[in-house]
């Protein structure tokens, strides 16, 4: 038995066989690189998602503004966002997407891991990631083309130092001995999802990593990509994707493609979700940003006629 059945968030999200649906933040459609974040309504549109059955709420690590991309995400800091949210949910996950492990020091992104994790009743499922926007690695004083590395020395030290008391590390960049970092998760680890690729193979995300949250391809490729997941490992390991979704008023609209998604009715988006979770996906965390539609209005649509056939997996309060 896996370790993450006794994992609220984990459990709440993943189920083999079985498909879930998040949010990612802002949960807001607008247009251009920077979203108005009003944060009540965010809040209001949280707990509505929760009370509908999605399983999780994503939040993104978008350290700088950096034009060329067009996306600072949801403005605020990831940890102090997710903690705010956190407060104001009580059941759904808690997951990143995600957390930008080479330009995080390894020591903070554990303590505030575990932290979030114990503070919200073991609801965090961890994404990770080294990050891709070129003038970021700079401002950090960071090599990206060392990347790789940086991803696994972070792995690495937030597992020793939630599993172990008083360990003993010495890596690139923590030298650490005699010293303890506090509070350890209650179940000695918390969920990683590793991202894309991480600049790592499959064979060693799915040795080192608990599930992979990738990106959206057509089916065909979807369905090989998870094929080669499955065959690296005979645990079960959730695969998460993303998906851009503008929701069309009439619900038989046929889809037209956007980025990373499409425009649909929800007819067809249950349909495509059906063929998700039949090719192995596990879990799809949808972004409404490029909706023509208020985003509350979507969440309200797709509580009452999608998600019901992908609710959040129910656990032990």
């Amino acid at each position: 038995m896996s370790i993450f059945k006794h994992h609220r968030g984990f459990s709440t999200m993943y189920q083999e066989g079985n498909l879930t649906l998040g949010l990612y933040f802002p949960i807001e459609a607008y247009t251009g690189a920077v979203p108005v974040m009003d944060v009540a309504q965010q809040i209001r549109t949280a707990r509505l998602a929760e009370s509908q059955g999605f399983a999780a709420l994503y939040f993104r690590d978008v350290l700088l503004n950096v034009p060329s991309f067009g996306d600072v995400g949801h403005i605020y800091d990831a940890w102090t966002f997710m903690g705010y949210m956190a407060a104001h949910t009580s059941r759904i996950a808690l997951a990143t997407g995600s957390i930008i492990t080479t330009l995080r020091h390894p020591l903070h992104v554990a303590k505030s891991a575990a932290s979030i994790d114990r503070l919200s009743n073991q609801r965090l499922v961890l994404g990770l990631a080294t990050g891709d926007r070129p003038e970021e690695f700079p401002a950090f004083n960071q090599d990206m083309t060392n990347r790789e590395g940086l991803f696994q020395e972070a792995l690495a030290v937030m597992r020793q130092t939630w599993r172990s008391d008083f360990p003993a590390i010495s890596t690139l960049r923590v030298h650490m001995s005699g010293a303890d970092l506090l509070p350890k998760p209650l179940l000695g680890t918390i969920p990683v999802m590793v991202t894309g690729n991480s600049r790592q193979s499959v064979k060693w995300i799915a040795e080192h990593g608990d599930g992979w949250l990738f990106y959206p391809q057509n089916l065909i490729q979807q369905a090989a990509t998870i094929q080669k997941w499955r065959s690296m490992t005979e645990k079960f390991k959730p695969f998460s994707q993303s998906l851009y979704v503008d929701l069309s008023e009439n619900p038989d609209e046929s889809p037209s493609p956007i980025h990373l998604g499409f425009r649909a009715g929800r007819n067809f988006l249950t349909r495509y979700l059906t063929d998700l979770k039949d090719i192995g996906v596990n879990h799809v965390g949808l972004n409404l940003k490029y909706s023509r539609r208020p985003a509350h209005e979507v969440v309200q649509e797709l509580g009452e006629y999608v998600v019901p056939n992908f609710p959040a997996h129910d656990t032990a309060e």
